[in-house]
C-alpha cells in the first residue's frame, strides 16, 4: 500500500486483530463456556461438546452434554444470564436476553465416544478426537510472552468493555472489533517491534453520539498502547460511520468462528479445532492449552526468542502421534531445536490425562477464557499461563 512506501527492507509490518464480548461469535463463545463450567460446578467429569448459535431475537444450543445430575442445570437459564451480563438487554442493542427465543438440541455424549475415550480410562484417557493442536510464546512483551499486536487488541476490547460497564462511556455497547499493525524491525534471525503503524476500532454505540473518536483515541488507544510505539501512527475509528446496529441484530453469530482471536492474533497455525463448549478430554482445547504452556516455559527460561510447538492426536489414544518443536531460529546459543525437542520429551508429558492433571482442568473457569484470548492473560486461574520450572 502507499503508505507503507519506503519501509526499510529490514523492516516488516503485521497485523493483529480481536472482537469484544458483544461480538455474536464471542457471544457464542461465552454461553458455551459458561454452561460447560455450570455442568463441572456440578460434575468436575462431565464431558461437553456444545455449539451456539444467534441471530436476530434467538439463540439456538447444538451438541451433546454427558453428566451425572444433568436436572441440576438450566441451559435456557445459564444462556439468558450470560447474554444480559454481557449487555444485551434489549432488542434495540442487538438482543434482548429475557425475551429471546432459546431452542435447545443437546442430548447426551455418544456411547461409542464415551467408550473409545474415557470409560473406565482414567490413567490412559484417549484424546478426545484426532487433530493438530500448537502453542506458541515469543518475548515481545516480557509479562505475557504473547505477541504484541494480538495483545493489544485484546486490552483494547476489554477495555471498551470496563468504561461501558462502568459508565466512563456509557454510550458504549457491546459490539466491537480492534485490529493493529505493527512495525518490526529484523534482529538476525530475530526481530523486535518498533512502532504501532495504525490502529483500528469499531465499536458499536447509542444514537447521537458526540465526540467518539476522541474519547476512543484518548480513553482506549493511549491508555492501553504504551507512547513508546505510538509514533506517526494512523487512527481508523469507526471508519464505516455510525454503528448503532450490532450483536445479533446485525449479524448471525457462532461458537468456535474466533479462534484466531483466541490464539495468536495469526502469529501462529491453528489447527482448526476451536475452544469453547468443550471440556478438557477434548484436545482440540486441553493440548493447545499445553502447547502454550510448552512454548511459553521454554521461552521464560530464555532457550529462545520464540517458539512454536505442534502436537498430533488419534482419538481414543493417549499418548500423541508428534511432537514437533519449532525456534524459528531463535534459539539460544549452543543448543539446536533438536536440544529443545529432547528437552520437552524429558519435562512434559501430552496424554490427555496428565494434561487435565498438571493445569487442573476440572476447574469451572472457562467462561472468562471466551472473550478477550485464551492466551496472554495474567489470571492465576490460566494455569497453562504459569511457566514451569525446567531441567536441562
Amino acid at each position: 500500500p502507499k503508505e507503507m512506501e519506503g519501509k526499510r527492507n529490514d523492516h516488516f509490518f503485521f497485523a493483529s486483530e480481536s472482537v469484544g464480548e458483544g461480538h455474536p461469535d464471542k457471544l457464542c463463545d461465552q454461553i458455551s463456556d459458561a454452561i460447560l463450567d455450570a455442568a463441572l460446578e456440578v460434575d468436575p467429569d462431565a464431558k461437553s461438546g456444545l455449539e451456539t448459535a444467534t441471530k436476530t431475537g434467538m439463540v439456538v444450543l447444538l451438541g451433546e452434554i454427558r453428566m451425572k445430575d444433568r436436572d441440576k442445570i438450566d441451559l435456557e437459564q445459564i444462556t439468558r444470564k450470560v447474554c444480559k451480563e454481557v449487555g444485551f438487554t434489549s432488542e434495540e442493542i442487538g438482543l434482548d436476553a429475557e425475551k429471546c427465543q432459546v431452542i435447545i438440541n443437546v442430548p447426551d455424549q455418544s456411547e461409542e465416544i464415551a467408550q473409545a475415550v474415557h470409560v473406565d480410562k482414567e490413567e490412559d484417557l484417549g484424546a478426545g478426537d484426532q487433530g493438530i493442536m500448537f502453542g506458541y510464546a515469543c518475548d515481545d512483551d516480557e509479562e505475557t510472552l504473547h505477541p504484541l499486536t494480538h495483545l493489544y487488541c485484546n486490552k483494547m476490547c476489554e477495555k471498551m468493555a470496563e468504561l461501558r460497564r462502568s459508565g466512563e462511556l456509557g454510550w458504549l455497547r457491546p459490539d466491537c472489533k480492534s485490529q493493529i499493525t505493527m512495525e518490526y524491525k529484523k534482529e538476525g534471525k530475530d526481530f523486535v517491534p518498533v512502532r504501532v503503524h495504525n490502529v483500528l476500532i469499531s465499536t458499536q454505540h447509542d444514537p447521537d453520539v458526540e465526540g467518539l473518536e476522541e474519547a476512543i483515541k484518548e480513553k482506549v488507544i493511549h491508555a492501553v498502547i504504551p507512547e513508546k510505539y505510538l509514533i506517526d501512527t494512523t487512527y481508523f475509528i469507526n471508519p464505516s460511520g455510525s454503528f448503532i446496529s450490532g450483536g445479533p441484530e446485525a449479524d448471525a453469530g457462532l461458537t468456535g468462528r474466533k479462534i484466531i482471536v483466541d490464539t495468536y492474533g495469526g502469529w501462529a497455525p491453528h489447527g482448526g479445532g476451536a475452544f469453547s463448549g468443550k471440556d478438557a478430554s477434548k484436545v482440540d482445547r486441553s493440548a493447545a492449552y499445553y502447547g502454550r504452556y510448552v512454548a511459553k516455559s521454554l521461552v521464560a527460561a530464555g532457550l529462545a526468542r520464540r517458539v512454536l510447538i505442534q502436537v498430533s492426536y488419534s482419538i481414543g489414544v493417549a499418548k500423541p502421534l508428534s511432537i514437533h518443536v519449532d525456534s524459528h531460529g531463535t534459539v539460544k546459543d549452543g543448543y539446536d531445536d533438536d536440544d529443545l525437542a529432547r528437552i520437552v520429551d524429558e519435562n512434559f508429558d501430552f496424554r490427555p490425562s496428565n494434561i487435565i492433571k498438571e493445569l487442573d482442568l476440572k476447574r469451572p473457569i472457562f467462561r472468562k477464557t471466551a472473550a478477550y484470548g485464551h492466551f496472554g492473560r495474567t489470571d492465576p486461574d490460566f494455569t497453562w499461563e504459569q511457566p514451569k520450572t525446567l531441567n536441562f
